[in-house]
């Protein structure tokens, strides 16, 4: 069986009617199953490879918790941070690898909580008019207590591509990434762009490389704080490149057989450092080596 995708596959019930439901929703707060996602700022806390969740008992009633959703039947919440307390301690690096002790739903069932709960803990004021916000619809909205408008959790389009010429993949690196680390190029969705057209701008920016034949690979939702990464596959008709060392800081054209080698031999390969298993671009070169 492929491995999923990480941040996929919480295996849960969002029960979107209830959340539009005052009243299904108190029921649900008092339920004496439901569960509390315990959180420290924005990390989880993990015990014995498993996220912890305590029950509701010590949580006040004016507090802003919102509903996840049904998970093996209970109810489950998670709490906005206090003002001012969204505390990241750790790199990303620490927090990707920290995480990857949990198993697969659980990882996604924290990704997506960690998503709705950062949004909140930004979103207490309005964009309209300034006015205070208020969690509304069980937590999957807020509305301005002053000129009553509405405002949704927020996702933010990634086009992360791999690029193809006569067998290579072309792959880059960010500023101050750890030595001999590559991933897929990648850059957010403009307004007023489609998806392939995000990915041939991105990739001319970043590279000076045309790209055509643009096609859909996968995608993941990356809460760090709520990226939807787009995974795509183009094709170049040329390898020169033209770096714009503002944007990363190297690019280079690697083999099948380099892939390979990055893929199985990890941190100790001589091509390349691949990105993590948490990583869609991890997804995308093994789907690349293993279907083309």
């Amino acid at each position: 069986m492929a491995q999923p995708i990480a941040f996929t596959g919480h295996d849960m019930d969002r029960d979107d009617h209830t959340r539009a439901d005052p009243a299904k929703l108190a029921e649900m707060r008092a339920r004496p199953d439901a569960r509390l996602l315990s959180l420290d700022g924005l990390m989880p806390h993990i015990e014995g490879g498993s996220l912890r969740f305590s029950d509701l008992s010590a949580v006040g009633a004016d507090a802003e918790l919102v509903y996840l959703g049904l998970k093996d039947g209970a109810p489950l919440f998670v709490a906005v941070p206090p003002d001012g307390d969204m505390r990241q301690a750790v790199t990303m690096r620490e927090t990707v690898m920290a995480l990857l002790q949990l198993p697969d739903q659980e990882m996604a069932l924290f990704g997506g909580a960690r998503s709705i709960a950062d949004w909140h803990a930004r979103h207490r004021f309005c964009a309209q008019c300034g006015g205070d916000t208020q969690l509304a619809k069980g937590g999957w909205q807020r509305n301005c207590v002053a000129c009553e408008a509405s405002h949704f959790p927020r996702v933010d389009p990634v086009a992360i591509m791999l690029v193809e010429h006569d067998g290579a993949l072309l792959v880059g690196r960010g500023k101050g990434w750890p030595q001999r680390s590559y991933s897929a190029l990648a850059g957010f969705i403009e307004p007023g762009e489609s998806i392939e057209e995000g990915v041939v701008r991105e990739v001319w920016e970043e590279v000076g490389v045309t790209v055509r034949d643009v096609s859909y690979i996968a995608s993941q939702p990356w809460p760090f704080p709520s990226q939807l990464m787009i995974g795509c596959h183009g094709f170049a008709d040329r390898r020169e490149l033209t770096i714009d060392e503002t944007e990363i800081e190297d690019a280079r054209w690697f083999t099948r057989g380099e892939v390979e080698d990055a893929l199985t031999n990890g941190g100790d390969a001589k091509s390349f450092v691949p990105p993590p298993r948490t990583a869609i671009a991890h997804f995308m070169l093994k789907h690349w080596v293993e279907n083309t």
